[in-house]
């Protein structure tokens, strides 16, 4: 079964940065676009950033110049390097990502569990 496994939330104080990761497991034959996406209390789930297979990025104009997201095909894993962290910036952020498992010819789309990141003083 494929699963997304992030880490890297947690509490930070505005200004500061955070770096979270986001590890493709299971068998699979490819990973297409990879995000990330985050939901603040009470707000829809938004995108923050998606990288394609072939490393074009594209971002939320609210993160542009803070946030840069970056892959690793050879470890099936993404990374979102966030930098001038604001308390606007306060959400569960999730990934996601379009694989194709082994033994299939179809995408599908995998979401990982959501990590918390606070930004607070």
């Amino acid at each position: 079964q494929v699963q997304l496994v992030e880490s890297g939330g947690g509490l930070v104080q505005p200004g500061g940065s955070l770096r979270l990761s986001c590890a493709v497991s299971g068998s699979i034959f490819s990973i297409g676009a990879m995000g990330w996406y985050r939901q603040a209390p009470g707000k829809q789930r938004d995108l923050v950033a998606i990288i394609t297979s072939g490393g074009r990025v594209n971002y939320a104009d609210s993160v542009k110049g803070r946030f840069t997201v970056s892959r690793d095909n050879a470890k099936n894993t993404m990374y979102l390097q966030m930098n001038s962290l604001k308390p606007e910036d306060t959400a569960v952020y999730y990934c996601n990502a379009r694989v194709v498992p082994a033994g299939s010819s179809i995408y599908r789309e995998v979401w990982g569990q959501g990590t918390l990141i606070t930004v607070s003083s």
